[in-house]
This record gives structure tokens, C-alpha cells and sequence, in this order.
């Protein structure tokens, strides 16, 4: 089992300050490895990374076009979104056409991260609703597909049809038999896998197009509702709203709790994985963004790619002080 290797540095002036480490795999649709750092066979839990792969089965079943869903949906369903009033506008009306409710989410809520909507909730002095987790969209694609397969409501329940139908394609997609799983903040299960598994999957989805069998039609499609609506996807000032506009539809990123970060390369027929041991945000960050320049599918030097990559760490006093860089062996 190879160790973990130096992803991204912190420096502090001339002093490297902190480093995380981590691994990373790009990965071809016939599961080929192209490029490994660290463990490619490390079992992780993809959290939010894997949405795209949760959501196959809402198109595959037909639950999708029955109930009339759009792009905008389809972006939300694989979403990890900040609650602003563009996300959760759309996913009430989303349950609102199903004649279900906020009540119906089983993903528990959360202050909005999006500050618009925090103070306005604040100023009118009202709690979050489920609608503001960050997961609605994803569980608004789930009750579809149980009010499809006319399935009860517990939907979270591994054992319930929905979430047997994850699992599935979630194998099927990773070309794996998942060693288990556990639940996410959202309270829905999460599938483990290694993380070539999880790059594989990300490359079937990169392979996909409209003109194939059912589940390239799914596939393709979500990916591009996620390029066509990245301010659905996470929201402005987010990693993967700022980096898939930068891309021009070349990539379809996805970050995870934790340190996770997938990314799925049409052009390229590709898909990267990545888990950041410490789980830093930061790290997890610059370091997606670090392998998309590598492949060339992103400039380094966007103002979208400098806010996460080679970028600087200010004190508050407005003072430069250091940056956040990728390891020398992701230049």
C-alpha cells in the first residue's frame, strides 16, 4: 500500500508552513490508471463527490421525464448548493409539482451558507428549513424516483428500493463491490469504494453520450446539466460554480466532504479522483484545480483557478503573506 504524497503547500514567507497530504488517480472509461499519487487502491467514502452517480438511477428509471424535469433539476439533483434563493426556490417548486413538501426531505436542516439568505432568515427571524441543506435537490431527486416506483417514504433506508438502486449503479459505475457504507450528513447512505473506482466512475460518465444505451443517455445528460448550471451545482464564489464556468464546459467537478474532489473530462474521455488525508478544503481545492491545469483543460492562469491555486494568503491587515500551492509533483 503506497503512502500518501504532499498534494499542497502552505507557505508563510520563505517558510513551507504546513503541507497536506493525499492521493489522486486519473483514470480512462476502461478503468486504466493514467496517473496515480499516493494509494490508488485506498478505500474512501466519496460523500457529495459521488451525487452524479446517485442520480443515474432517478433518468435510468424513467422517473425524470415523467415528472417533466429539466437540466435545472438535474443540476440540483447532483448539487451540494449553498441555500441561496435560486437553489431553494427551485427545489420547493421541485416538491410542490410532486404534491410533496419540505416535510417530505429527510436530510435534516442547516443554516444557509449562502449569507444573502442567512441574514434574511436572521432578519425575519425564522429557522432553516430542510429546503437550505445543501443536499435538497439530491433527496428531491429521490422522492421522484420513489414516487415513481411507488415506494414508501422512507427513502434513506439502505434497504429501500431507491437506495438499492443507488447501489447499484453506484457498482456498476466504480466496477466495484462496495465494502459497505455510512451515512452522510444529509442521512443518506454513502457507498465506500477505492478511489480508482470512484476515477473510473467519473470516466464512464466522461465517455458517456446521448446516442448510447440508457445509462450513457443518463450519464451524459447529467453531465450537462452540471456544465450548463454550475451556479445550481454549489453557487457564486464556490469552487465548483468559479471552476467549471472556467473550464467552458471542458469539466464537470464535484467536491466532497472531507477532502473529496472528482472531476469528469468529456474532451478527454477522463476522470479524476482525489482525497485529501487531513480533509482540508483548502487542500482539496487547489489541488483539483492543480491536476485540471495538468491536463489542460483549465488556465492557471484564471482568476477562478488563482483564487484556490497559487493563491495568497492575506492577513487582516490586507497584507500578502504567504500562498497556497500544489506540491511539485502536481505542477
Amino acid at each position: 500500500m503506497a503512502e500518501a504524497e504532499a498534494l499542497t503547500e502552505i507557505w508563510r514567507g520563505p517558510f513551507l508552513e504546513s503541507l497536506h497530504r493525499g492521493h489522486a488517480v486519473i483514470c480512462d472509461a476502461s478503468g486504466d490508471t493514467q496517473e496515480v499519487w499516493g494509494d490508488a487502491e485506498k478505500v474512501i467514502l466519496p460523500r457529495s463527490s459521488c451525487k452524479m452517480l446517485q442520480a443515474l438511477p432517478l433518468l435510468e428509471s424513467g422517473a425524470a421525464d415523467a415528472a417533466g424535469l429539466t437540466d435545472e433539476h438535474l443540476a440540483l439533483a447532483c448539487a451540494s448548493h449553498e441555500g441561496a434563493a435560486i437553489h431553494t426556490e427551485r427545489v420547493a417548486r421541485w416538491l410542490d409539482d410532486l404534491g410533496l413538501s419540505e416535510s417530505d426531505l429527510r436530510c435534516g436542516a442547516h443554516p444557509p451558507k449562502d449569507r444573502a439568505a442567512k441574514f434574511a432568515l436572521i432578519r425575519a427571524g425564522l429557522a432553516p428549513s430542510q429546503l437550505h441543506n445543501n443536499c435538497s435537490g439530491k433527496h428531491a431527486g429521490f422522492l421522484t424516483l420513489a414516487r415513481h416506483l411507488g415506494a414508501g417514504p422512507e427513502y434513506i433506508d439502505p434497504d429501500h428500493p431507491v437506495q438499492k438502486a443507488v447501489l447499484a449503479a453506484f457498482e456498476e459505475m466504480t466496477g466495484e463491490t462496495s465494502p459497505g457504507h455510512a451515512f452522510d450528513g444529509c442521512s443518506a447512505p454513502n457507498f465506500a469504494c477505492t478511489l480508482t473506482g470512484l476515477a473510473r466512475a467519473m470516466a464512464r460518465m466522461a465517455q458517456a453520450q446521448d446516442a448510447g444505451d440508457g445509462r450513457d443517455r443518463a450519464a451524459a445528460r447529467l453531465v450537462r446539466a452540471m456544465t450548463a448550471h454550475p451556479e445550481l451545482v454549489a453557487g457564486e464564489g464556490k469552487a465548483c460554480t468559479e471552476l467549471m464556468r472556467a473550464a467552458s464546459g471542458r469539466a464537470a467537478v464535484k467536491t466532497g466532504a472531507e477532502g473529496v474532489y472528482v472531476a469528469i473530462l468529456p474532451d478527454l474521455k477522463l476522470g479524476v479522483a482525489l482525497k485529501i488525508e487531513d480533509g482540508a478544503t483548502r487542500a482539496s481545492e487547489c489541488s483539483i484545480a492543480a491536476l485540471l491545469c495538468r491536463l489542460g483543460v483549465l488556465d492557471a492562469a484564471h482568476p477562478a483557478t488563482r483564487r484556490v491555486m497559487d493563491a495568497p494568503v492575506v492577513n487582516w491587515r490586507g497584507m500578502e503573506t504567504g500562498s497556497i500551492r500544489p506540491a511539485p509533483a502536481l505542477r
